[in-house]
This record gives structure tokens, C-alpha cells and sequence, in this order.
């Protein structure tokens, strides 16, 4: 416990560090790449049913590439895997930042948007290939007793940049359109977001790994998993996520058709509403993470999955960029970030660390095929459907019905295994809202306005 034990928490603390710093140039990567894939489809004239593919693709590829990298924990290091990796992920920009050059000269136009498709399915596998080693590894920097709050405070970081980056390049889209250039523009976006990922790299190769020993025992086969799934609290967890997800992806990939296209927003509106579920998940961040700490994660699963249902149902209610900016955004923004930090809590809880790496891939997996039936779904609709209701309305409705029946029928039958405090209503809502007699809320919107010194310390 002595010496060698306080070098450990100090080189631990030391990789916390440089986990914020690369994750603050990941969001920089997505603020100026991925929020824009589905955009750059549709500017280089890509169906509708091609768009809504781009979950589906994402959905499968995706964790099939994590089965393949949960393997390689076996005969590797999770630094060297992840290493490796991202310098790869980040060279995946070139494809796309080629195709945009191309459309504008006016090269194979027609052809471009089935290379985009390969392009992307090559940058979906190569990103996470690593994310079993990342995960695993992230979980043995990160001590139990403060894992809510830490990683809400790295969501809310690495929000806050994803955002202003997106709202930059928004703007920095609609200069370009003006021009005569959005696809030049969609080229030096994609160019800065390589640049972004080499420097994540560049950090992640300073940044200590904890030793792991892979026990006998340790492995467990996908079919193994799923044998296992209805009789195990983290196979019912699993179950009841990917079922979700395939719910959440019959509409989910059409929001961008949905506000392009049929709302004819532009770009800068399109981001705005788009980022302000962000805004809102970074204002809520603080209390889900204090709020997991304390109550544990299954009571947010059980609030954020009876929220999901309404959501695509609000979209369609107004066409107001103000109501969609201020309701279903913020609606969307507050329940995806209790859903998604208490999930990732939830596999920290249930799984031990020798067994992360497989778990997250088989999770991963499950929720993968989810989402790769829902958005198959929701582009056999977009592409086939003919109703008296516009179709994509109608899928929009489908799909709040689906995650209404999924959280009736799923999320009673799993369990909390940490011990945690009784969740006292009124009382535990003031807690949570309130410390020391200011607000949370008012208390993270400070700490938003403080990044900027925080990122200037770094």
C-alpha cells in the first residue's frame, strides 16, 4: 500500500489528465466530422434510403469490428491496440475529403455517393476496432467511487467543445454555400478533424496503461452470451438496450433528412437545433453523474427510457426552429445523457474488469443488430412507404410507439447490484438540484463559462 501504491494513484491520475485533453481533440475530430456525415450525404445527392443506411451500417459494422478487437486484448496491449488504431481512424478522412474534391470538379458524380458508402463503412470499422481496449482501459484509470462524477465531467468538457466546433463549422458551411464551394468546405472540415485525431494520437501514446492479466476462465463465446442473456442482470440490461436502440433507429437516422430536407432548414439551423440536445446534456450532466453516485444507475435507465417514446413524436409536432430548438432538443439532450452515462456506469457495475473488454463487444453487438434492423427498417419505410401521411411522419410516430413498448415490457426486470441510497423523492430531488444552497444547474452553466480557463491551465 505504500510507495509503490501512491505512484499507481498518481500515474492514474496522470492518465485522467490526458484523457480530458484527448478527448477535448476528439470533439474537435467530431464537431468538424461526424456531425457533418450525414449532411455531406445529402450534399453529394445521396437517397434518402442511402442516408437512413448510414445507422444501419454503423449499427453492425461497428461491433462486429469490436468482436474482432476484444481478441486482441489477448495478444496485445489495450495502449498498443488503441495506438495503432486511432492514427489508422484518422487517415480514414482522406477517402472523404477526396470524394468531396471530386463531386465538385464533377468527376463520377453518380458513382460518388456508393464510394462515400464504402468510405464510411471503412471508418466505422477502423474507429472501433479499439473501443473494447479503450473502454477497458478508461475503467482502471477511473476509481468506482468517483466514476459518475468523473465522467460527467469529461462529457461535459468534451460536449461543450463537440458543440462549438459544430456551430463554427455550421457557419463556416453556409459561407461556403454562398460561394459556390460547400463541397471545398466539407473538404477542409474533414481536414481539420484528421488533423484533430492525429493529435489525439499523439496524446494517447504519454498516457500510462495499468496492467492487466487476462485469468483462465476470462472468455466467454458471443453464443455463450446470448444462451445466457435472459438469466444474467447484465444480459437483461443488454437486451433491453439493443431493443431500444432498434426503436430509437427506425427515425433516428432520418432527423437530418427530417430538418434538411423536408423542414428546408439550413445549415446553421440545422446544427443549432442538432447541438442544443448537447447544450442541454451538458446542463444535466453534473446531476445524472451526482445522481448515479448516489442513487445508482438502474433509477436512471428507468426515468430516461420512459422519456424516449415522446421524443420523436415532439419533432413532429411544430415545425418552429424555436419549439424544436427548446422542446424536443432539450428533451432528447437531458434523457440521452442520463441514458448514456448510466449505461456505461451500468457495465462497470456488472462486469468485472478481466471480462470488460468482451462484454462491451458482445454489448456492443447486441445493440449493434438493433440498430442495424431499426435503421434497415426505417429505409425499407422511407423508400416504399406510400400512406396519406407523409412518410416520414408516419416512421417517426412507428418508432415512439416501439420505445413505449419496449420500456413497459423490458426495463421492470432489471436490477440495481451496487448498494446505493433510498430514492426519497422530493427530498432527493432537492439534493440533487440544490447544494449548499445554489443551484446545480446555475453551478454548471459556470463551469461551462470556465472551460475555456480550464482548457488555457492545461
Amino acid at each position: 500500500m505504500g510507495k509503490e501504491s501512491k505512484s499507481i494513484r498518481e500515474l492514474k491520475h496522470k492518465a485522467r489528465r490526458y484523457s480530458i485533453k484527448e478527448g477535448i481533440f476528439a470533439s474537435i475530430k467530431t464537431g468538424f466530422g461526424d456531425h457533418y456525415i450525414s449532411p455531406f450525404a445529402i450534399a453529394i445527392n445521396a437517397s434518402n434510403f442511402m442516408i437512413a443506411m448510414l445507422g444501419s451500417i454503423s449499427g453492425l459494422l461497428g461491433p462486429l469490428s469490436q468482436m474482432f478487437g476484444s481478441k486482441l486484448m489477448e495478444k496485445h496491449s489495450r495502449k498498443k491496440i488503441v495506438i495503432k488504431l486511432v492514427f489508422f481512424e484518422a487517415l480514414m478522412w482522406l477517402p472523404l475529403i477526396l470524394i468531396a474534391v471530386l463531386y465538385y470538379k464533377n468527376i463520377i458524380p453518380n458513382i460518388l455517393p456508393i464510394l462515400f458508402l464504402i468510405a464510411f463503412s471503412m471508418y466505422v470499422i477502423i474507429s472501433n476496432i479499439p473501443v473494447p481496449a479503450w473502454f477497458s482501459w478508461l475503467g482502471d484509470i477511473v476509481d468506482e467511487e468517483f466514476r459518475g462524477r468523473w465522467f460527467s465531467k469529461r462529457n461535459i468538457i468534451t460536449g461543450f467543445i463537440s458543440g462549438t466546433f459544430a456551430i463554427i463549422a455550421s457557419f463556416f458551411l453556409e459561407y461556403t454555400k454562398k460561394q459556390g464551394m460547400l463541397l471545398i468546405g466539407f473538404a477542409i472540415l474533414f481536414s481539420i478533424a484528421l488533423i484533430a485525431r492525429l493529435i489525439s494520437w499523439r496524446i494517447y501514446k504519454k498516457k500510462y496503461e495499468p496492467k492487466i492479466k487476462l485469468k483462465r476462465g476470462y472468455y466467454f463465446s458471443f453464443a455463450g452470451f446470448l444462451a445466457d442473456g435472459l438469466k444474467t442482470n447484465f444480459g437483461k440490461f443488454a437486451v433491453l438496450k439493443s431493443l431500444m436502440n432498434f426503436a430509437i433507429s427506425i427515425s433516428a437516422p432520418l432527423l437530418a433528412v427530417y430538418l434538411l430536407r423536408n423542414l428546408e432548414l439550413g445549415y446553421t439551423s440545422y446544427i443549432i437545433i442538432s447541438l442544443a440536445q448537447g447544450l442541454y446534456s451538458i446542463l444535466v450532466m453534473n446531476l445524472w453523474g451526482r445522481f448515479a453516485d448516489k442513487y445508482g444507475n438502474y433509477k436512471i435507465l428507468y426515468i430516461t427510457s420512459f422519456l424516449m417514446p415522446i421524443i420523436p413524436i415532439l419533432w413532429i409536432l411544430n415545425k418552429n426552429p424555436f419549439y424544436l430548438i427548446f422542446v424536443p432538443s432539450m428533451i432528447a439532450g437531458i434523457s440521452s445523457a442520463g441514458l448514456n452515462l448510466a449505461t456505461g456506469n451500468f457495465i462497470y457495475d456488472n462486469v468485472s474488469k478481466e471480462k470488460r473488454g468482451l462484454a462491451i463487444s458482445y454489448y456492443n453487438m447486441l445493440n449493434g443488430i438493433g440498430i442495424f434492423l431499426g435503421a434497415g427498417l426505417g429505409a425499407i419505410l422511407i423508400k416504399y412507404l406510400a400512406t396519406a401521411i407523409e412518410p416520414i411522419i408516419l416512421i417517426f410516430i412507428i418508432s415512439g410507439i416501439a420505445r413505449g413498448i419496449v420500456a413497459i415490457w423490458w426495463i421492470p426486470q432489471v436490477r440495481e447490484i451496487r448498494k446505493t441510497e433510498r430514492f426519497d423523492g422530493k427530498k432527493a430531488i432537492k439534493n440533487l438540484i440544490f447544494k449548499d444552497g445554489k443551484s446545480i444547474l446555475i453551478e454548471e452553466a459556470h463551469e461551462i463559462m470556465s472551460i475555456k480557463e480550464y482548457l488555457r491551465e492545461k
